[in-house]
């Protein structure tokens, strides 16, 4: 064999052995691949090592992991004719590898252009106050519909959320004043409401503090009164214990210091003066008994 016919061979080995390296694919587990021979779907395999037979086989390789479309800003006219713009997030994923290559030239331009539609459609329904304010509706709503055309391409939608809603300017600036007075009446009604309850404390403060002073006075009182009653029950007992004649005895130094004092007439009633006289006798009568003995 010649120089020549050996260096053809080489080359002719060489270009065998790239063909048959490019038609061996490793397909890893979150992939699949639709083959199709001659122009005919064949089969779809996968994960693995996948062997395709060269110039007849031809295979296409299919991400199953869930992606998101990120659709831009678009322009919607709601049913009170106002433009809003409206960004949003779409989350697919495909389930049927076939269908996503053969039911669809290009599932993710056919997508987007299905959710801008959809989403407009979805808007133009609601007053701009609705849209605003019911964004789970609407994303609830746009999944519905999205997953019912993308279905018949192997595709599962599973979640749409919207990004952002930019209302007109001055419904924006009407929504800031409104949001302005809103917080002013809050801070209002706080006050208000402060004030009102400092003022019930004060008075529920002012209440029991009277509550208190009359409860005290009231025992004051009570305590007075029960003084004066044992003062009076003491000056009784008092009094039982020293009997008359102590008392006229008392009597008689209140009269000697009396007449104490100048130009003083001290005039005795008669009672006093036989009392006297009985205290005196009987004083005379006890020295007496005591001499005779």
């Amino acid at each position: 064999m010649s120089l020549a016919e050996i260096i053809v061979t080489i080359i002719f080995i060489i270009i065998i052995a790239l063909i048959l390296l490019t038609h061996i694919k490793v397909i890893p587990e979150y992939k699949r691949m639709v083959i199709f021979r001659l122009g005919k779907l064949m089969a779809v395999k996968g994960p693995g090592l996948v062997f395709l037979v060269p110039i007849i086989d031809r295979g296409i390789e299919v991400d199953l992991r869930e992606f998101v479309l990120d659709i831009p800003p678009q322009t919607c006219i709601t049913k009170d004719n106002a433009p809003v713009d409206v960004d949003l997030l779409v989350y697919m994923k495909i389930f049927d590898p076939q269908l996503a290559v053969t039911a669809v030239q290009n599932y993710i331009a056919a997508a987007t252009g299905i959710a801008v539609t959809t989403l407009r459609a979805i808007v133009g329904d609601m007053p701009l106050d609705d849209v605003l304010a019911k964004r789970e509706y609407i994303n609830s709503s746009l999944r519905a519909k999205l997953d019912e055309v993308t279905d018949r391409w192997g595709i599962k939608v599973t979640s749409v959320e919207i990004k952002e809603i930019k209302p007109p300017r001055d419904v924006q600036e009407a929504m800031i004043k409104q949001m302005a007075a809103e917080r002013t009446k809050r801070a209002m009604i706080l006050e208000a409401e402060g004030k009102r309850s400092a003022a019930i404390l004060e008075a529920e403060g002012q209440r029991e503090a009277m509550i208190k002073k009359g409860e005290g006075e009231k025992q004051y009182e009570i305590l007075v009164a029960e003084g004066k009653k044992r003062a009076l029950e003491l000056i009784q007992e008092a009094a039982e214990k020293l009997g008359s004649n102590a008392l006229l005895l008392q009597y008689l130094e209140s009269l000697k210091t009396i007449a104490q004092s100048p130009s003083t007439k001290i005039v005795i009633p008669l009672e006093l003066l036989g009392a006297f006289s009985r205290i005196m006798g009987g004083v005379s009568a006890s020295k007496e008994r005591e001499e005779s003995k």
